[in-house]
């Protein structure tokens, strides 16, 4: 067995940091400078940092012991890719050194979606809450001289392998809650300190009174976390229900200040994923507010994709198990149950009954290759036809009269779930930056992978290469953008110098870099997309799809 000094030096490390830590001091807009924007952001997620993995020992040991047979099976020094072997620490310190000497000056804010600790595949080196505490206080240190050094917020989520034992949590305050109300105490606003003590959850206004970020804790609505009610209609004190009950609180008192939010959290919201009516309250209060999210990033599945929230969620299926159904398709294979919801978009959309989920793939090599995003948004206005100004005061939006519960809410089966009881107005605007390009709206992302992993060692570093992006060729270049971007100050989605040499300069007429030709991240844009894909005669297209689903892996 590996010894343990590598922990211990770690140790020191985070009790050095934390005695050099300033004070937590109130959050206020008055207090936070104004800060040039960039439109653009960070999203990272699941890096699973392993203090034992030890390089050239066997992949079946999860890369801690043992020399194996054939060398094929044998761990590599910066990561093993393809594999069921987390992050070396030398992977992990490269790819946050990467993030800050490439994109810590061009970036805003910074997503951090959890699972900042090993996975627990290894019977003989079980994990332990100490173990998971100090991982998670080296990671949270190199995020703060990053990037909250330089002004930066950051905002974390709780990962179902953060928490012991993995994917238990019960209501709190509870030991875990109030340890990383410690770990993170620089990220958390003060306001909401008490709020995540009892539930892990709080909100920070990435730019004052305009845009915010809600962190969830999504293990309080994961179905693996046999401990809490699941958002039990009858159980209005179960956490997830307390985290909804607050996350509504939260959204219409920034719709109210005429502000846009990022809905952010681990384990993304999917009949798979959630209890049933964890799903359902998730979804309709994701539609009732979409005047108000601008999107919603998770991730957790390891996997490039995105999928729809969709109104039909909400229905009463009285002869049907819709989460039985689900999961039956997801066994036949996760590309082809995507594909299948893709088909089941109509022609023409109601754009109200739908909002997407984008899931980012992980840093971890397991079981692709290192990855992450960086999204770019709108940060000057309106660039079509008529800018459009920001609307600070909204109408509601009307009642869902059209979803008839009445005869199934009157059985005892359904009379007491949260399907029969959601009846508020849902606050739709067609001009809202979720809906139509103007200023906050996102506009694409850009992803780099390092799909050279396995040649790398200790005199050839890995590198980050562009894998692909979702912008036309032409938004890359302010004289190619038109004469609207030129003149509300264009701004460059991707900076000249972190983009591959072909594409550095305007004219470009096709490149394997740029296959989906999305002009933004609208809503209405992401269905055009998903039923481009969903169309059989875009074989190309599907193909691609696939391929970054997996980053050039075999789905598992």
């Amino acid at each position: 067995m590996r010894t343990f000094s590598s922990l211990t030096f770690l140790a020191a490390l985070v009790l050095e940091d934390a005695i050099a830590s300033p004070a937590q001091v109130p959050f206020t807009a008055e207090l936070s400078k104004p800060r040039k924007l960039h439109g653009r952001f960070l999203h990272i997620t699941d890096m699973h940092p392993d203090p034992y993995y030890t390089p050239k020992t066997s992949q079946s040991t999860a890369c801690h012991r043992k020399k194996p047979k054939k060398k094929k099976q044998e761990s590599l020094y910066y990561g093993t890719p393809y594999s069921e072997c987390d992050s070396p620490f030398q992977l992990t310190n490269f790819t946050l050194d990467y993030l800050h000497d490439k994109w810590a000056d061009e970036i805003d804010f910074v997503i951090w979606t959890g699972d900042n600790a090993r996975h627990d595949n290894d019977r003989h080196v079980p994990r332990t809450p100490s173990e998971i505490y100090m991982l998670n206080r080296e990671v949270a240190k190199k995020m703060r001289k990053h990037f909250s050094s330089k002004g930066i917020p950051v905002v974390p989520s709780l990962g179902n392998n953060d928490v012991w034992p993995h994917n238990i949590l019960t209501p709190g305050p509870n030991s875990i809650t109030n340890e990383f109300a410690q770990i993170w105490t620089s990220f958390i606003p003060f306001p909401y300190l008490q709020v995540f003590q009892r539930g892990a959850y709080y909100t920070v206004e990435v730019i004052p009174d305009e845009v915010a970020v809600i962190s969830l804790n999504t293990m309080y609505f994961y179905d693996s976390n046999k401990v809490v009610s699941g958002c039990a209609f009858i159980e209005p004190n179960d956490p997830g229900n307390l985290q909804i009950d607050w996350v509504e609180v939260q959204l219409e008192m920034y719709r109210n200040r005429g502000m846009q939010v990022w809905m952010t959290g681990h384990v993304p919201p999917s009949a798979d994923n959630y209890f049933p009516e964890c799903y359902v309250r998730y979804v309709e209060l994701s539609l009732r507010y979409q005047d108000t999210i601008l999107g919603h990033l998770f991730g957790h599945m390891n996997v490039d994709h995105f999928f729809f929230l969709e109104a039909a969620d909400l229905n009463i299926f009285p002869n049907l198990d819709s989460k039985t159904e689900l999961k039956t398709e997801s066994q036949s294979g996760f590309y082809k149950s995507i594909l299948e919801e893709f088909s089941g978009l109509p022609k023409s959309p109601k754009m109200t009954d739908y909002a997407v989920v984008n899931v980012a793939p992980a840093v971890v090599p397991n079981p692709y290759v290192p990855a992450f995003r960086i999204f770019s948004y709108n940060i000057t206005g309106g660039i079509s036809n008529q800018e459009k100004p920001q609307i600070k005061k909204r109408k509601h939006g009307e009642h869902r009269t059209d979803r008839n519960h009445t005869a199934s809410c009157e059985s005892p089966e359904y009379r007491d779930t949260w399907q029969c009881h959601l009846d508020r107005p849902w606050n739709s605007d067609p001009s809202s930056p979720a809906r139509t390009n103007q200023k906050w709206s996102p506009l694409g992302y850009a992803q780099y992978w390092m799909p050279k992993l396995g040649k790398a060692d200790k005199k050839t570093p890995p590198q980050f290469e562009l894998e692909y992006m979702t912008y036309p060729l032409e938004l890359l270049h302010p004289a190619v953008a038109g004469p609207e971007a030129s003149a509300s100050g264009f701004v460059y989605p991707v900076p000249l110098p972190l983009l591959p040499e072909s594409l550095r300069t305007p004219g470009v007429e096709k490149s394997k870099y740029a296959p989906y030709q999305m002009r933004d991240l609208t809503i209405p844009s992401w269905i055009r997309l998903g039923q481009r894909i969903a169309d059989e005669k875009r074989r190309k297209l599907r193909k691609r799809f696939r391929k970054y689903m997996f980053l050039g892996g075999d789905e598992e």
